[in-house]
């Protein structure tokens, strides 16, 4: 899925920033706003779950912004130059020996 993902990012941009001008800077930030909005989408779940007044979201939203989180971390990566998906297995890996489990990727 990941290779999927960095396919279409490349050509989307391609077409999006032709000229190749986002920066890193840039792309993290995009990264924060779209984590931004799934802590705010997850506050509104909470307030529905303890009963306080105001707005609320579904896990829809939910999907739809962590969704947006998963884009914009391969963006991240891909304007970094680092495979995303090789950096993940090797984290998850690391992660599971450091937990004394025995699930790895």
């Amino acid at each position: 899925m990941l290779k999927r993902l960095r396919e279409a990012n490349l050509a989307r941009e391609a077409e999006r920033d032709p000229k190749a001008v986002a920066s890193l800077l840039y792309r993290v930030v995009e990264l924060g706003g779209e984590a931004g909005e799934c802590l705010n989408v997850v506050k509104k779940l909470e307030r529905k779950r303890m009963g306080i007044a105001g707005s609320t979201a579904t896990l829809e939203q939910l999907a739809d912004e962590l969704a947006d989180v998963l884009i914009c971390t391969d963006l991240v990566a891909m304007t970094a130059g680092i495979d995303l998906e090789a950096a993940l297995v090797r984290k998850f890996n690391a992660s599971s020996e450091k937990l004394g489990v025995k699930t790895r990727m």
